[in-house]
């Protein structure tokens, strides 16, 4: 595809959250729920957006969560998608500014640049993910692959 990012677009975004159903002591929760994206999009404010909004809607303060997922569907090549008439006065969709930093990303790494209410900053998280016990990423990561010695 001579070095371009092949642009996928997405016209939905879903939450899974639920308790431990193990721990009977514990009041129990399970909720999910399908954010319709207006059209399909790339642009990641709107599907953090989205995201978001999802989350707010399902969660329970107090409430010990053992899981919680986020799936992005409805996933389709950019070209294919369809567009609606701008007749309002919605916000201009700004695929060069998603495409811009794609770019910035691609060439100098991961999360170089990021949205800050996807809550990429460490500093002011409240939670993080533990991944002292997660598998190696073979398929991903060239250093994960394990190495034999004759």
């Amino acid at each position: 595809m001579c070095g371009k990012v092949r642009q996928y677009w997405l016209s939905r975004v879903s939450w899974a959250v639920h308790t431990n159903p193990f721990r009977q002591h514990d009041t129990q929760y399970s909720r999910s729920l399908t954010v319709p994206l207006r059209w399909p999009t790339s642009d990641s404010r709107l599907i953090v957006q989205a995201a978001l909004h999802g989350l707010q809607q399902i969660y329970r303060p107090g409430l010990n969560y053992a899981k919680a997922g986020v799936m992005l569907l409805g996933l389709q090549h950019g070209p294919a998608a369809q567009h609606e008439l701008a007749l309002g006065d919605d916000a201009p969709r700004l695929e060069a500014l998603m495409a811009a930093m794609d770019r910035i990303n691609e060439r100098h790494g991961p999360g170089t640049v990021a949205l800050a209410s996807a809550g990429h900053f460490a500093e002011n998280r409240i939670w993080s993910m533990r991944q002292a016990l997660k598998t190696p990423d073979y398929m991903a990561r060239w250093s994960d692959i394990p190495t034999a010695l004759a």
